[in-house]
């Protein structure tokens, strides 16, 4: 009798998890990061899954569910992520670039033929002794077992990992100067301890490169995952890092409804550090709690002023805040010392509002909240000051250029923001935010 072939293990999920709102990007991110420690992967690397998954979800996210199945592979070793989804979302070219670089066996695959939908594949090797006595029960009371998160918690973890990479990353810069310092003061004759450095150096680069690369992904999961569209009004928003790779910056933006109507911010945490970017993500986390409790914007400003001054005392930052009224007839602007936002009006000039109050961090109060009427048609643009500030030119002639160039862009928010990136935002020397919205009488939409 022959022999039977030995029975192939069945590749049985670890976890499958559908993914169709903010907070379920959350849970993905904890449990990638439970199922990737479960797996026998080291923390940095358990730190770049989680981070890759929330970057994708993010960007992917829509009220349709998205399925994330995740499966140990024995042979090889390996821990397998596929994402699937059956409508026409695909991922952004930004996304899909951030997330290649950080995880490289990533494979984005289309709908074959007519029919929506596509999918993506992740493979991260493991070791094989974790994939050969990996038990997908306890596994999956491991994630069964831990509480809720709470926003905060969230956030918290985030930093954590925040800090962790830059730290890794800052290492690395270190060792790349210190091997540039060798590599100076190598003299012509000694060609061999030259390749030799050569060789490490790039290598390197190379590690500096990726752990930068994480910091600005886990950076950019501390902005709004979703903007809300209201009847009448059309939203869009760009976000671009600064060109150098020294360091990560403070700006940030915000789109939230209240009863009041629909509140626009964009802010700025002044400095480009690790530390900026945390009090960043505190500022946008407490005026989403602060903007629950329906204030007008400047007593926003207020709130966000005494929480900078009580818990980060030293730092100052600046940020606009628009109030829309539901109808889309009047706005309110309070500004705490940024660029004011431009209103450009159907069959009239471009116009600055001008009306500003102090920084936040300086406890200093801030002048009421001014409205303006809206007219059908009216866009709306707010921008952070690495858009036009550069080190030698006028501000105010650049505000004049930018405002010339917004008259003449397209109507459309995702048009506009589009035009002023390609027109302004070339290797850009400071974080950039472009936040636009068209507004029509919700009736006219």
């Amino acid at each position: 009798m022959t022999p039977s072939a030995p029975r192939r293990r069945d590749r049985e999920p670890v976890l499958v998890a559908p993914v169709s709102s903010e907070p379920d990007v959350f849970a993905l991110r904890r449990d990638a990061k439970a199922v990737a420690q479960a797996v026998g992967l080291e923390s940095r690397d358990q730190v770049r899954l989680a981070t890759a998954l929330s970057e994708l979800g993010r960007d992917l996210l829509r009220p349709a569910a998205m399925t994330v199945v995740f499966t140990v592979h024995p042979e090889p070793a390996a821990l397998r992520v596929l994402l699937q989804w059956a409508d026409d979302r695909h991922p952004s070219t930004e996304s899909l670039t951030a997330v290649t670089r950080l995880l490289p066996q990533t494979r984005y695959e289309p709908a074959v033929g007519s029919a929506p939908g596509g999918r993506i594949d992740i493979i991260f090797p493991i070791p094989e002794t974790a994939a050969r006595n990996l038990k997908v029960e306890q596994v999956r009371a491991a994630l069964g077992s831990g509480s809720p998160a709470s926003a905060i918690d969230d956030l918290q973890a985030q930093t954590r990992d925040l800090i962790a990479a830059l730290q890794e990353a800052h290492a690395q810069r270190d060792e790349l100067e210190r091997l540039n310092e060798e590599l100076t003061e190598t003299n012509a004759g000694v060609m061999a301890m030259y390749a030799e450095l050569t060789v490490e150096h790039k290598d390197v680069v190379e590690r500096f490169s990726q752990e930068h690369e994480l910091a600005l992904t886990l950076q950019r999961t501390f902005l709004p995952a979703t903007l809300p569209q209201p009847p009448g009004t059309e939203i869009a928003v760009r976000y671009l890092p600064a060109a150098s790779i020294t360091e990560i910056g403070g700006d940030f933006y915000e789109a939230i409804e209240t009863k009041r109507g629909l509140l626009l911010a964009v802010g700025d945490v002044v400095g480009h550090s690790l530390k900026a970017a945390i009090v960043m993500g505190e500022l946008r986390h407490a005026l989403r709690a602060y903007a629950a409790q329906d204030h007008l914007p400047h007593v926003l400003l207020e709130q966000l002023d005494h929480l900078l001054g009580l818990h980060q005392p030293g730092w100052t930052a600046t940020v606009c805040i628009v109030l829309i009224e539901p109808d889309n007839t009047r706005l309110h602007v309070a500004n705490a010392g940024h660029l004011p936002p431009l209103l450009l009006t159907p069959g009239a000039p471009a116009r600055y509002l001008q009306e500003h109050g102090p920084l936040l961090g300086l406890r200093r109060p801030q002048p009421p909240a001014v409205s303006h009427p809206i007219s059908p048609g009216s866009q709306l643009l707010m921008v952070t000051d690495g858009l036009i500030e550069t080190r030698d030119s006028n501000l105010s002639d650049r505000m004049q250029l930018l405002s010339r160039a917004a008259e003449a862009g397209p109507e459309e928010p995702e048009g506009l923001c589009t035009k002023l990136l390609d027109t302004f935002g070339i290797e850009p020397e400071d974080d950039i935010i472009v936040f636009a919205a068209r507004l029509n009488p919700p009736e006219v939409s």
